[in-house]
């Protein structure tokens, strides 16, 4: 019977919270502007690679943005599998930054608000950090490592947003 529990509370980890499109509505509204890209230049996919530290292959990053708040639908792998976050930016800060779908079997405690709000207001250093340390979970720390490069990748692709100016 313990056996079964754990192997329930194991599988419980995964899920989808919301999908990708229903949190760049809500992050306008209610409104679904027309998604946008950012191309990679090789100068760009070589300081990806610092923030993520593997190789990033994609050519272009979509996002949608409004005004001064763009909108990142980003996925980094935790320890297996990846997670989809998105990530609110506005005026080179993160205004949210959640979870949307965990596929890991554990740490499912980075979607939390507990969690996720230390990222509000974050900014990034001139060296691509986050300008803040970001506390850890026991039992969770890969998946912390995971949405801490993801926000720093939203802040980073959207100082380099070439069609905001």
């Amino acid at each position: 019977m313990v056996v079964l529990l754990a192997v329930s509370g194991a599988s419980m980890a995964r899920g989808t919270y919301m999908e990708p499109e229903a949190f760049v509505r809500e992050a306008f509204g209610g409104r679904m502007p027309p998604s946008r890209v950012v191309w990679i230049t090789d100068a760009m996919r070589a300081e990806i690679v610092r923030i993520l530290d593997h190789s990033f292959q994609q050519g272009r990053v979509r996002y949608w943005k409004e005004g001064a708040r763009s909108v990142w639908v980003l996925e980094e792998t935790g320890k297996e599998e990846p997670i989809t976050s998105g990530i609110i930016v506005q005026g080179g800060k993160i205004d949210l930054i959640k979870v949307l779908v965990y596929r890991e079997s554990r740490g499912e405690e980075v979607r939390y608000p507990r969690f996720t709000d230390q990222f509000r207001n974050a900014g990034m250093t001139s060296k691509h950090d986050l300008d803040r340390p970001i506390d850890g979970i026991s039992g969770a720390t890969l998946s912390v490592q995971a949405l801490t490069k993801l926000a720093r990748l939203a802040l980073y692709l959207d100082k380099n947003d070439k069609e905001r100016k």
